[in-house]
């Protein structure tokens, strides 16, 4: 048996259509997850250095909790089991506007959040004591040491970790397809489902999402070397690259 190559049926008919889509729909749901990943990890990650115990321990519980259930059944969990507990005019503003893009997004942002969580928790306890003793001398509070200071240093030092959290978030976007969201891996079984095209369908999406990655690394990479804290971290040097 000897396969034909047609690669025209990646732009011929509803294919391109669906794939830009699909490429949309993943940067859509990875970006919205993302900021939701940071914003409960730089939360969680910093309450879980802060002194006070029940702040650590609903810390602890918040990343235990969620890092440790497989993603695949907190996309189940947030599109079928948290909808039937919610107000009838909220569900009904749900299933109107995409409620397994909704449920797939926090899904994505509360696993991730959890891995964030403790990325960034490595980053504030690498920060030597004395620069909280200094926050303290000048007479900042807890709170604005952690604001002012030590969160703004600890984003500056978590650049790499990061990026290899926020490339699984990107390619764990694609588990959203289970649940029914459009995303690329979802066009891209369309695409061979509709023209019998495994292979092509196939290789476009594991093209686009190596494009993707590729361009994330390299962004966060510029991000790296621009905030690098000299004395903290080594700042790359061109040769190095």
């Amino acid at each position: 048996m000897q396969y034909q190559f047609d690669w025209s049926v990646l732009w011929r008919g509803q294919s391109r259509d669906w794939l830009l889509q699909g490429l949309l729909t993943t940067l859509e749901i990875s970006a919205l997850a993302w900021l939701l990943a940071l914003a409960l990890g730089v939360l969680s990650g910093a309450l879980r250095t802060v002194p006070l115990r029940p702040l650590r321990a609903l810390a602890i519980f918040y990343v235990e909790f969620f890092r440790n259930v497989p993603l695949l059944v907190w996309m189940f969990f947030w599109y079928f089991g948290v909808p039937p507990l919610l107000p009838r005019p909220v569900q009904e503003w749900l299933f109107n506007h995409g409620a397994e893009f909704w449920a797939g997004m926090l899904a994505l942002g509360v696993y991730h959040g959890a891995r964030f969580s403790e990325v960034i928790r490595a980053g504030i306890q690498s920060i030597p004591k004395t620069q909280f003793e200094a926050a303290a001398s000048t007479g900042l509070t807890v709170a604005q040491a952690y604001r002012l200071i030590i969160i703004p240093i600890a984003l500056r030092l978590i650049v790499p970790p990061l990026t290899n959290e926020s490339l699984n978030l990107l390619k764990n976007s694609s588990i959203a397809l289970t649940i029914s969201v459009a995303e690329l891996t979802f066009q891209t079984r369309q695409i061979e489902t509709y023209t019998a095209k495994a292979i092509e369908a196939l290789t476009a999406g594991t093209l686009i999402y190596l494009i993707l990655c590729l361009g994330i690394a390299a962004a966060m990479a510029r991000v790296e070397r621009r905030f690098a804290i000299p004395g903290l971290i080594a700042r790359p040097t061109r040769a190095e690259h």
